[in-house]
């Protein structure tokens, strides 16, 4: 029956759009052909009277996937994460998506832990709140442990969650395949590339198992991070299903009355809450992905407390080593060098003329630097240098786009609490940090180092390298001549290379 049931949900989200006025704006962000807009119209108009009403304070697409449920809502959020899909102007409506959903009774959430843990509820907590808070996959408890005493947040996922993502995923594979066969050629839809990306995440966050060992590392790497920390995972209280972290106690970061009122200092929270970020992404390449001023409290002692592990952020090393010339670059304005490190990272073709990549970059960058201070946005400065390298063929990296989402929600944060922060003073001394350390001398050594580490282990195998270039060397192919083969001197190299880095390895151990 996944044939039927896939048309009739794809008839009722095009009846949903239609109903909440949000079908041009869809297909305008997705720049749908002609083929396509009138295929959704078809779906949409006649069926109107079966789409869901949605709440007419919302804007007309976020309305729409909040009627339309967890899955949409999700979709939605992940959405907001990809201008470079749907475009900036439907990302910025899709990131006031909120999950204000009904919650799910008390008495569930109880059968459910002690269902996933294994133990009568009351062994485990004393005491076990209503909901405080319920989104599009799962609600939190506040709790009490029965041992300790300690009060802890109980985060548990929606009864029979699971399934109902299945079926409405399989749905939107189904539109995608829908979309790609009307509209094989649209520059912008990419659909089943964002239905595997969508796919992807909620696999994540369904398996909260996943969602623990994120927050475990990014405590992990953060515990030396001074003016901020995380709740603690409790993992004999953790499973697949459920999710026990230690109670964050403090001020909600978007309330600035309270905060003033407890007598912090905003200006340092707004650059701290920035440079955090920024020493994250590019020291660690684990970062915080969703740092809204929901998921962010001031403790007591004035330090920031981060929670809602869902959606991490990941670059690579050699990434992040390219992002940081790339802002380096264009803070010193040398654009220039800018456009050199896009064409060493092989990020934009060779065939491209630098000098014209570089005329290019310069003309995004000097507006940005001839505004006021309280409108210097590097969040701007990275949409607009994906806008420069898309044009110069530059394939859109996922991972880029994540952090310049994340990057935009930061900055919103920061001047939230000081409408006069000045972005690039904040930043330039995180940048200035990691280039030291990551590009010049001492980051040769240190990569020498880790390639001599990983070659050490195959110093058992050197004899071994050497014997077979040897017997190459006296025993040639039959259209050889007698002599050294074509082999001997590869292996030959390789073996004395090895060798020599081994040795090297040694020397630094």
């Amino acid at each position: 029956m996944r044939g039927p049931h896939n048309i009739i949900r794809l008839i009722r989200t095009g009846a949903t759009l239609e109903r909440n006025g949000a079908m041009g704006a869809v297909l305008d962000a997705f720049d749908a052909p002609r083929p396509l807009r009138i295929l959704a119209r078809m779906l949409g108009k006649p069926f109107q009277w079966l789409g869901f009403k949605g709440d007419p304070s919302l804007p007309p697409a976020t309305r729409a996937l909040m009627a339309m449920g967890p899955a949409y809502i999700k979709f939605g959020q992940v959405l907001s994460t990809r201008p470079d899909v749907v475009g900036q102007d439907l990302a910025d409506q899709l990131r006031v998506l909120q999950d204000q959903l009904p919650p799910f009774p008390r008495a569930t959430a109880m059968r459910e832990v002690e269902r996933e843990l294994g133990r009568p509820l009351p062994e485990m907590f004393s005491e076990f709140s209503e909901p405080i808070a319920a989104a599009s996959i799962a609600q939190v408890h506040r709790a009490r442990l029965a041992d300790s005493g300690e009060d802890v947040a109980v985060k548990v996922l929606r009864p029979g969650i699971e399934r109902a993502f299945r079926k409405d995923v399989d749905a939107f594979y189904f539109a995608a395949r829908i979309v790609d066969l009307f509209a094989p050629g649209a520059r912008r839809l990419r659909p089943m590339e964002v239905i595997e990306h969508f796919d992807g995440v909620v696999r994540g966050e369904l398996d909260l198992r996943l969602e623990s060992a994120a927050a475990s590392e990014f405590a992990d790497n953060t515990k030396e991070d001074a003016g901020f920390r995380l709740p603690p995972v409790r993992w004999s209280l953790s499973a697949r299903r459920v999710m026990t972290l230690g109670w964050a106690d403090g001020v909600p970061l978007g309330d600035n009355a309270a905060l003033d009122a407890a007598e912090h200092n905003r200006r340092d929270l707004g650059e701290r809450v920035l440079r955090l970020f920024l020493l994250h992404a590019l020291r660690d390449g684990f970062f915080h992905a969703d740092m809204h001023q929901g998921n962010l409290k001031v403790a007591a002692d004035g330090d920031i407390i981060a929670y809602d592990f869902g959606i991490m952020g990941h670059i690579d090393e050699y990434t992040r080593r390219v992002y940081a010339e790339i802002l380096f670059g264009f803070i010193r304005r040398d654009y220039k060098r800018v456009a050199e490190v896009h064409f060493e990272a092989g990020y934009v073709p060779a065939t491209q003329d630098v000098d014209e990549f570089a005329r290019a970059l310069r003309a995004v960058g000097e507006p940005i630097f001839g505004m006021d201070a309280t409108h210097i946005s590097m969040g701007r400065l990275l949409s607009y240098l994906f806008e420069v390298t898309e044009r110069f063929g530059m394939e859109t990296r996922t991972e880029l786009i994540l952090l310049q989402r994340t990057m935009v929600v930061v900055e919103g944060v920061a001047r939230s609490l000081d409408p006069h922060i000045n972005i690039w003073e904040v930043a330039r001394p995180v940048v200035e940090d990691y280039i030291k350390q990551s590009i010049g001398p001492r980051a040769v050594l240190a990569d020498l180092g880790k390639t001599a580490l990983v070659v050490a282990r195959f110093g058992p195998r050197l004899p071994d390298l050497v014997e077979r270039a040897l017997v190459a060397q006296s025993q040639p192919g039959l259209d050889e001549k007698p002599g050294r083969s074509a082999a001997f001197w590869p292996a030959l190299g390789g073996a004395l290379i090895g060798g020599g880095v081994v040795l090297l390895a040694n020397l630094l151990m």
